[in-house]
């Protein structure tokens, strides 16, 4: 049996892959910055576009999207807006977008949804 980590590892090859055939440019793989990590930071139509890759065996504990709390969404975006600034791209377009993949009993894929625009932005002035 797979570990945890190999699973989640299998799930972001296989989403860089589902993004790639799609049109998009992979930028960065598992990008860090403190304490946030960014699974995929990719670029389509000169759109910067963050992908929190979520692979589970079983929904025993929701869909896979339903796994990611608030205090994930705000981690997400403040390592987006920290990816943004240390490569110069302030002015850049950007989404924050969700790869659930689900496996069934035997490590098949029995769900796939690429959710573009997963994480809502709320920007205060």
């Amino acid at each position: 049996m797979a570990k945890r980590s190999d699973i989640g590892a299998w799930g972001e090859a296989l989403a860089a892959r589902h993004l790639t055939e799609r049109g998009y440019t992979v930028r960065a793989r598992n990008w860090r910055h403190g304490h946030g990590e960014l699974d995929i930071v990719a670029e389509r139509d000169e759109t910067i576009v963050f992908v929190e890759v979520r692979t589970r065996r079983s929904d025993a504990y929701g869909h896979p999207l339903e796994t990611i709390s608030p205090r994930k969404r705000a981690a997400l975006i403040a390592t987006a807006q920290a990816y943004l600034d240390e490569h110069g791209l302030q002015d850049a377009q950007w989404q924050i977008d969700v790869i659930a993949i689900e496996l069934d009993g035997r490590n098949a894929i029995s769900r796939f949804d690429h959710i573009e625009c997963a994480v809502e932005l709320r920007i205060e002035h």
